[in-house]
């Protein structure tokens, strides 16, 4: 279920950023991240930035393979930064991106780090509409924890974050690239999560699979070996391990070892 348009995943790229540059006015960017360890907020605003200007060099010349990235990926660099100065530079790559996607459209063919698969639109261009949609969100929610900012988010916007997930954390190339992956596997591994704060048609509950010979998930009310319930923004940020499963607002019900093993265990995020 992709809740998201194409157009939309463009705007929200902005909608993150210009959400993500009001939370930093006049904080201290030398903070450090708790859930990026080794970096301030200075320094993942200039990593986020840094991949909004790679994936647009990435879309604009239909890159058959993936560019440099080591400006982005090593931030040392910037530890002592300015929010000033950063804030219209993250806002102006972002809205590079979303000016570049949009002209090329989401059928656009180029490489991207993952295949055509499922719901992952491996090889075009609304791969990277969709990722930096989440990434954007995502690491808005890093430097948030860090500055001890309020953080929410929007409720279509959530969900298609972790349907994205799912897809991407269940790639089969993920048993090559991270081989203790496949331990996930084994009969009656199934988990559960649901979000508490959501309507019933929204159906807002996802299932993962590991009794097969592959990681499967699906959005269902099952019953699972492990259930996870709670708001949906909370699930989104357990999943990607930017906050404990064990939090005030949410319950675990079940084999709490298989859940602490899973996220030991996933790679993606």
């Amino acid at each position: 279920m992709t809740l998201l348009s194409f157009d939309r995943r463009c705007s929200e790229i902005v909608a993150q950023t210009q959400l993500l540059r009001g939370a930093i006015e006049g904080a201290d960017l030398t903070r450090p991240v708790p859930t990026c360890p080794g970096w301030n907020v200075g320094q993942l605003l200039r990593h986020l930035g840094g991949t909004h200007r790679w994936a647009e060099e990435m879309v604009r010349t239909r890159a058959t393979g993936a560019l440099p990235d080591q400006h982005f990926r090593d931030a040392s660099r910037y530890a002592e930064e300015d929010a000033a100065e950063v804030a219209p530079w993250l806002v102006e790559g972002a809205e590079l991106l979303a000016e570049t996607l949009r002209e090329a459209g989401p059928d656009a063919e180029l490489w991207t780090p993952a295949p055509d698969f499922g719901q992952v639109a491996g090889g075009r261009a609304d791969f990277y509409a969709r990722r930096f949609t989440h990434e954007t969100a995502l690491h808005r929610a890093d430097a948030a924890l860090a500055l001890g900012a309020e953080y929410t988010l929007d409720q279509e916007v959530a969900l298609d974050g972790i349907d994205e997930w799912m897809a991407l954390g269940s790639l089969p190339m993920h048993f090559e690239v991270h081989p203790w992956m496949r331990e996930l596997l084994g009969p009656g591994r199934t988990l559960h999560f649901h979000a508490t704060d959501t309507a019933p048609e929204v159906a807002a509950e996802w299932v993962v699979d590991l009794t097969g010979d592959a990681i499967i998930w699906r959005r269902a009310h099952e019953k699972a070996a492990v259930a996870v319930r709670g708001p949906l923004t909370d699930l989104l940020l357990i999943i990607y391990k930017r906050r404990p499963a064990r939090s005030a607002g949410v319950e675990i019900l079940g084999d709490e070892k298989l859940l602490d093993f899973w996220l030991e265990r996933v790679s993606f995020g």
